[in-house]
């Protein structure tokens, strides 16, 4: 009676330049303890200088590899298809003077989409008109209501991106990083389905080979 292994996919993994990807490096196993060690040491992959940012590890690959290797085992996947192996490369320092840039023109378009949105609604007759209504007096610039406003406003955006810098107001994400989230799996979603041309190489050469 042959053994049965649990293998389930990790979503996305880093790896780095020449590195020897085994299986514990790219999947969950569950396995008998005399299968166990042997399973996560074994070498599926080398990540090659001719690999580009991504490398998709498919389960059936992996299937396909312990099958070869142990044909007494009984595999069975469960979870994610495909694990996302992201190959770091080595980063450059960043420029001073570029992200004194960027940072400029952020702050220039944030400022003028806010003045642009206060002109769009009015908000300075708007607030001369409150200061009217509450004390019967015209005012080009009632301070008592522009200031605390222009506070809030800085307040708001604090905790509505519940950030402040680095430092992270409450454990709840913001409206922004739910957005980046989505972003990242539907990102994740199209390199799966639209495999880099190595990992098509490879499972062209598997089929080939069988």
């Amino acid at each position: 009676m042959s053994e049965i292994v649990y293998i389930r996919m990790k979503q996305k993994i880093n790896a780095s330049k020449n590195q020897s990807l085994c299986l514990s490096d790219v999947a969950y196993i569950s396995a008998p303890s005399t299968w166990k060690e042997t399973l996560e040491s074994m070498k599926l992959y080398t990540i090659q200088g001719s690999d580009r940012n991504i490398v998709i590890m498919d389960v059936f690959r992996v299937i396909y590899y312990l099958r070869d290797v142990f044909p007494d085992l009984e595999v069975q996947p469960i979870g994610p298809n495909q694990s996302i192996v992201m190959i770091q490369r080595s980063k450059k320092n960043p420029s001073i003077l570029l992200v004194i840039v960027i940072w400029l023109l952020l702050f220039i378009g944030a400022a003028m989409a806010i003045i642009n949105f206060h002109f769009d609604v009015s908000m300075e007759a708007v607030q001369q008109r409150i200061h009217f209504l509450l004390t019967g007096k015209e005012v080009k610039h009632p301070l008592w209501l522009e200031i605390p406003y222009s506070i809030g406003l800085g307040l708001g955006m604090i905790l509505f991106f519940n950030h402040l810098f680095k430092k992270r107001i409450n454990e709840e994400p913001s409206p922004l990083e739910i957005e980046m989230h989505k972003y990242q799996q539907d990102l994740d979603q199209y390199v799966v389905f639209h495999e880099n041309e190595l990992s098509k190489g490879l499972n062209n050469h598997d089929d080939t080979s069988s």
